[in-house]
């Protein structure tokens, strides 16, 4: 019984239910499924891992407590909440970013650090659409049910997303077009 806490931070392992070894296998099974795209994911949204660990500890608190069985969509929902009660992101969730011109091709060996800049610099709605869709390969149709917006806005965030993230990694210094 002791291996299946080994998993589970402590601070989630005291809030689940005791009477069932399946249950806690399953939570056990959950966490490890769903626990590193739950912190990469509030890392990008907060470009702080103190901050991402706490949130996915949250995350999963809230999750286990509002289901005994809970699914990847419920963790995401639970991680959104988690992410506006922190205040990372306040209001409706929507689009903003403006239109883009299409930048010219990158240099070949654009800096890692200037994608990570690029990224955080997107507004929260097509941050979260960036890396669900390319960090985390959902499609278009799961993305719409989890942030609560429609299919075409998703692809219209995550194409404005690219776009945006071209063109800031396009102005870094060293990485000019090429003709």
């Amino acid at each position: 019984m002791a291996n299946l806490f080994q998993a589970l931070p402590s601070a989630i392992v005291q809030f689940l239910p005791s009477q069932e070894s399946k249950c806690l296998e399953h939570c056990k099974v959950i966490y490890e499924a769903n626990r590193h795209r739950v912190f990469s994911f509030a890392f990008w949204m907060t470009y702080s891992e103190p901050m991402a660990e706490e949130l996915s500890q949250r995350t999963f608190l809230r999750a286990f407590s509002l289901a005994d069985r809970p699914t990847g969509e419920m963790i995401d929902q639970a991680l959104l909440r988690e992410l506006r009660r922190a205040s990372v992101f306040l209001g409706p969730l929507q689009l903003k970013c403006a239109p883009v011109n299409e930048a010219g091709s990158i240099r070949r060996n654009a800096k890692r650090i200037d994608l990570e800049n690029a990224i955080v610099q997107l507004p929260p709605t097509e941050r979260m659409i960036f890396c669900m869709h390319d960090g985390d390969a959902y499609d278009h149709a799961r993305i719409a049910r989890t942030l609560g917006i429609s299919e075409t806005e998703s692809r219209h965030g995550l194409h404005q997303a690219r776009l945006r993230i071209r063109e800031l990694v396009s102005q870094q210094p060293g990485n000019t077009a090429c003709a």
